[in-house]
């Protein structure tokens, strides 16, 4: 009888000592990483600022084009005011259109050059 107590005393060690192997092989590996959410704010950060800077060369090259159309306009423009007058004549029109061309030149100039 007592044998059999032991036996049972043992089964239930074993049950136990089974169970909490099991229980500890089934929970995930606790991993400690140095500074987890600062890598992920860095990456966050990283994207906002790429996002960023495709959004700004995205907008400057839009106004690129709008001031080469604009500054196409107006060299046409200039063009036939300059074949209307004649040789003696220049009108305040035409020095006004010629300095708008030579602002607008110089910006689109800066703007190619890009953010410094």
């Amino acid at each position: 009888m007592r044998s059999r107590l032991y036996v049972g005393i043992a089964f239930l060690f074993l049950l136990s000592f089974s169970g909490t192997a099991q229980t500890r092989q089934s929970s995930p590996p606790s991993t400690h990483d140095v500074n987890p959410p600062m890598v992920d704010a860095d990456d966050a950060r990283a994207r906002i600022a790429s996002d960023m800077a495709k959004k700004a060369a995205k907008e400057r090259v839009a106004a690129l084009k709008h001031d080469t159309d604009k500054l196409l306009k107006l060299s046409v423009e200039l063009k036939e005011s300059v074949d209307k007058s004649d040789e003696n004549v220049l009108s305040l029109d035409v020095v006004k259109k010629a300095e708008e061309i030579e602002k607008l030149a110089h910006s689109v100039k800066e703007k190619m050059k890009g953010p410094n």
